[in-house]
């Protein structure tokens, strides 16, 4: 029994033996990153440093690689409150500040 032949794609002086769409297409970095921050990409890693079965250090590395989009919905949104991150909310720290050394103030001036 014999194998149906494929048809020879020529181009220049060589023939391949597959279509040109039979082959996988190289994807350029673009698409890879955005496939990875649409899918979301976790690397986990331990390092560990023993002499004479003495564990001396532990490093435990964990890298998320998302976009903001998918992280929320995952549930990770932690800079959004963190106030080295967020520049465009730092009057409503001075306002708490602030209420709580008048707090302190009362406090402190109803007892002496």
């Amino acid at each position: 029994m014999t194998e149906p032949s494929r048809p020879l794609v020529t181009g220049g002086s060589r023939a391949a033996p597959y279509a040109a769409a039979d082959r996988p297409q190289p994807a350029n970095l673009a698409d890879i990153l955005e496939r990875v921050l649409d899918k979301g990409i976790v690397i986990a890693g331990d390092i560990k440093v023993n002499l004479l079965d003495i564990e001396l250090l532990t490093i435990k590395i964990r890298l998320l690689v998302a976009s903001v989009d998918k992280a929320r919905e995952m549930g990770i949104d932690w800079w959004e409150n963190d106030p080295m991150l967020t520049t465009g909310k730092p009057d409503g720290l001075r306002d708490e500040n602030r209420r709580l050394r008048e707090r302190v103030r009362e406090l402190e001036g109803g007892d002496g």
